[in-house]
């Protein structure tokens, strides 16, 4: 099989506009998370979010602002690189716009206009697509890259992921009584909620071979993926974790790799009541008895939707590359079953191989299995 090579990665986070400033702001300890000023909370469950500073609306959405910063100083891409976006709302804030002046239809597709801009930006003439699962986009779109890299139907794939703090989402997630009044806290057994956050990611894939050649460094390496439905319930996952199993077996399986080779876990961890134990249920189911160190970076940075997963692969990849899994913020009392795995202090990481899960409404699951670059 033709190994898929994370050769480039980048995030844009209210941490800061790079995925240095993220990785320092979470060993740190850090969050980003502070009462949002974008428009009126007072109606909702909470007031607060992780926004990234001085987004203004530019073409008629914030989003384009935002993946100006991301591909801003992104290295050269092939021109024979496909495309793979992710996101689960897109430009939402020009329908919110639309809805608010009655004008009618925008005139253009957001997401559509969302592929040609970056296209344009790196002169790619191959066809793109949007991945749209739920809080598992980018998981599932950076499986999509290393499965095209490995059937060998492309040597290199970017996948670009972002998504808005919009009143949008933010109204259906106060509806559905997901949000937290207060910070989210992650695997804390008093846990109340999420909170909502945005930003982006953005990863350059490419087969071992092609990066060699171009003389492109080897930051990481997905070495498996898995996806899976548990056909549950639209907003709530199955109690057992079963899609997520599925998923993680999936992964491992693909990375022909035992459980134990398994060092470390960057979880979903919404800090819902029933995610975080969905996950340290199906943990359970997959590695028996044995308490990996496990990390969400909800608290830092909020729920990111579908930009989340992209986001964990790029700090998954500083994560191995320093041996440390930073700590979970908002974590004070460990939910029993996460007992000895998930810590509001870093963690070592001994081994070469990261989990990455994500999860979504619509009972989708997806799991990443990244191997340290260079080894």
């Amino acid at each position: 099989m033709i190994e898929a090579c994370i050769t480039a990665a980048q995030t844009v986070t209210g941490l800061g506009p790079d995925l240095e400033s993220l990785w320092r702001g979470c060993l740190a300890g850090e969050s980003a998370i502070r009462p949002l000023n974008r428009f009126a909370t007072g109606r909702y469950l909470s007031g607060n979010a992780s926004c990234v500073d001085g987004l203004e609306a530019a073409g008629g959405s914030r989003l384009y602002p935002l993946l100006e910063r991301l591909l801003d100083g992104f290295p050269a891409v092939p021109r024979d690189c496909l495309l793979i976006t992710a996101s689960t709302k897109g430009c939402v804030d020009v329908m919110e716009t639309v809805q608010e002046l009655g004008a009618g239809a925008p005139g253009q597709v957001p997401m559509a206009d969302l592929l040609r801009r970056i296209s344009e930006r790196f002169g790619l003439g191959a066809p793109a697509l949007n991945i749209n699962a739920a809080c598992a986009s980018s998981t599932i779109a950076v499986a999509r890259a290393a499965a095209l890299i490995a059937a060998g139907r492309s040597e290199a794939v970017l996948v670009v992921c972002m998504d808005l703090v919009s009143e949008f989402v933010f109204s259906g997630f106060s509806a559905l009584q997901a949000l937290s009044p207060g910070v989210c806290r992650p695997f804390d057994r008093n846990r109340d909620g999420l909170t909502l956050g945005e930003g982006g990611a953005a990863l350059l894939l490419m087969s071992r071979e092609r990066a060699a050649r171009e003389g492109r460094p080897e930051l990481g390496v997905v070495a498996g993926w898995g996806a899976a439905n548990d056909a549950t319930h639209i907003t709530a996952p199955a109690r057992d974790g079963c899609g997520l199993i599925q998923s993680v077996r999936q992964a491992l399986c693909r990375a022909a790799i035992e459980p134990g080779e398994i060092a470390a876990i960057s979880a979903h961890g919404t800090a819902t009541p029933y995610n975080d134990l969905m996950e340290l249920t199906a943990f359970g189911a997959v590695f028996g008895g044995r308490r990996l160190p496990v990390h969400s970076v909800k608290g830092s940075i909020g729920h990111t939707l579908g930009a989340a997963g992209g986001i964990e692969v790029a700090l998954g990849l500083r994560c191995l590359e320093a041996g440390t899994l930073p700590p979970t913020v908002g974590l004070r009392e460990p939910e029993e079953m996460g007992e000895g795995a998930v810590s509001c202090s870093a963690q070592p990481i001994r081994g070469r191989y990261l989990l990455s899960t994500n999860s979504g409404f619509g009972g989708v699951n997806a799991a990443l299995i990244l191997r340290q670059g260079g080894v």
